[in-house]
């Protein structure tokens, strides 16, 4: 996102029990461009991937056919980041890339949560993005019984629509249009031919600027709002008038502290009085703000902020009531 950045970018995987994650993530690193990937799988994954451990290179971590690096994680996930990046700056070992692996009942959130809280992982890695495979057989009812497969699909950049093949394709629209309305800020992908390549799942994940765009356009629709799954709602907030950043800051974070739990995920390109020319990306999850990054300039002559909140039992109006109170908005929104 930001050339200047030179943490290690690190994407999280997630999906409900029997979704493909394992699957999708057998595929990825077979691609030559994964060679330099490290691989942290929870222990409790319901799909072992054992048979492709060949050689062990040191306790709990071991080299795969690939070249891949992969750890299984038997205590905090903070520690095994920072060991990761230990073991790296010792020169034992190498990569440039980490992909997490979470279990089919893990929230996303924790995760998200370590990135920023712990200062070692924080200083080591960035959040590339959000990677949530959808089986696309036995997904409704998923998602009608199970929060946990509600906050995986709401909480990702990309949603990979998994076993395709294997439902009706009116079956496969109706649930894109309900992850739609669950979450417009996420790319789709029907399968992995859909996506062209397994890595570029992984290069959608950080787009976090299409992800904006798509929101956009599904609010321009009238399809943000149609839908609605135990509460869970996706905001969109457009204008073209630029703000303090400390002002923005102050009520983002306010946002964050008082309303964090129903916060699922926000993203936003916000127009900056004090940089007029350079958009400030701002994104994170629940009480996690991520640390914001200015771009080097606008993609069009347009300067239009746009904000994304995608909240659980939470209104509109409150996010705009204090919008307008604590970041001094007075455009139409």
């Amino acid at each position: 996102m930001n050339a200047s950045d030179f943490r290690t970018p690190l994407t999280l995987l997630t999906g409900f029990l029997g979704s493909g994650k394992t699957s999708l993530l057998q595929r990825l690193l077979q691609e030559p461009g994964m060679a330099d990937t490290a691989v942290i799988i929870n222990e409790l994954g319901e799909v072992a991937l054992d048979h492709l451990l060949v050689d062990h290179v040191a306790e709990n971590l071991r080299v795969l056919q690939s070249g891949c690096l992969c750890c299984t994680v038997r205590g905090d996930l903070a520690q095994t980041l920072a060991d990761l990046a230990a073991r790296r700056a010792a020169g034992e070992i190498a990569f440039s890339r980490v992909v997490v692996e979470t279990t089919g009942l893990a929230d996303p959130a924790p995760v998200l949560h370590t990135l920023v809280a712990d200062a070692a992982v924080a200083a080591a890695y960035r959040l590339a993005g959000v990677l949530t495979t959808v089986d696309a057989v036995n997904a409704h009812a998923t998602l009608d019984h199970h929060e946990e497969a509600r906050r995986q699909a709401a909480m990702a950049d990309v949603l990979l629509l998994t076993k395709t093949d294997l439902a009706t394709p009116a079956r496969v629209d109706r649930l894109a249009d309900r992850l739609v309305a669950l979450n417009p800020t996420a790319a789709q992908f029907r399968g992995l031919d859909g996506a062209r390549s397994p890595r570029a799942l992984l290069d959608a994940a950080g787009d976090a600027m299409a992800g904006l765009h798509r929101a956009e356009r599904h609010a321009a629709a009238g399809s943000v709002h149609h839908h609605h799954d135990r509460a869970i709602q996706a905001h969109c907030f457009g204008f073209d008038e630029a703000v303090s950043l400390e002002a923005f800051t102050h009520w983002l974070e306010l946002v964050a502290a008082m309303r964090g739990e129903k916060l699922l995920r926000f993203k936003g390109l916000v127009h900056i009085a004090e940089h007029p020319g350079e958009p400030l990306v701002v994104h994170g999850a629940q009480h996690v703000i991520h640390p914001p990054q200015r771009l080097p300039r606008w993609l069009s002559e347009e300067r239009h902020t746009r904000l994304v909140f995608i909240t659980q039992g939470m209104a509109r109006a409150e996010l705009e009531r204090t919008l307008r109170k604590f970041a001094g908005v007075t455009a139409p929104i």
